[in-house]
């Protein structure tokens, strides 16, 4: 199987770009979820190859129009990065800087199950077994999210989250209270999402546009 989105074939366009890339050595990470960060908004993707210059990566809907990013890791890293060629669902990136591969390499073997926290943030319903309350969502993984209720919830309490102003959006998800900080709260859902449905729906939730490609 081909690699997705491998720098090397760039389009005619950026002949020069690539010749650049194609001059540095080229690592294949196995595949490592990452965000990337714009204008307009935050993306999940999976880095497929990366070089001291560049990076490749494949998303689950088509890149925003912007030219400059931030790819950042799971563990913390940030690396600034600019848009070199985009075709369906594969992009390809130059770095602002050359980076150091093995360090990046490293820090995802490192740090494998580390999941993805995307700054999300609207408004759903949380209901219990005797209320309903308006909370809203501060951010959010695969597994859970941090949200902020009116509500006083009890640690180990089970609760149903709803998004009613993002209908089709977002599912009905169960989830149990692990921690509270006055009224802000930290929950995991009884049902994780995949990689795609989460990628899928934060590209709703902030720009449809890019799953009608």
């Amino acid at each position: 199987m081909d690699k997705v989105a491998n720098i090397a074939q760039l389009p005619d366009a950026a002949e020069e770009d690539g010749a650049e890339l194609r001059a540095a050595p080229r690592f294949t990470l196995l595949i490592r979820a990452a965000k990337l960060v714009s204008a307009q908004g935050e993306f999940v993707c999976v880095i497929r190859d990366v070089s001291e210059s560049g990076v490749s990566v494949r998303l689950f809907h088509t890149l925003p129009s912007c030219q400059q990013y931030e790819l950042q890791m799971p563990a913390g890293a940030v690396y600034l990065v600019e848009r070199v060629w985009s075709r369906e669902n594969e992009a390809g990136f130059t770095f602002a800087q050359t980076i150091d591969v093995q360090r990046m390499i490293n820090e995802s073997g490192e740090y494998p199950k580390r999941g993805l926290r995307l700054g999300l943030c609207f408004p759903v319903k949380v209901s219990t077994l005797t209320q309903t309350s308006d909370a809203v969502v501060e951010n959010l993984s695969q597994q859970g999210a941090r949200l902020e209720c009116e509500a006083l919830l009890a640690i180990d309490q089970t609760i149903r989250i709803e998004a009613p102003d993002a209908a089709g959006v977002m599912r009905e998800v169960r989830a149990k209270v692990r921690w509270r900080r006055e009224r802000h709260y930290g929950v995991v859902f009884d049902d994780t999402f995949t990689l795609g449905d989460f990628a899928r729906l934060a590209a709703r939730l902030q720009a449809p546009a890019l799953l009608e490609g």
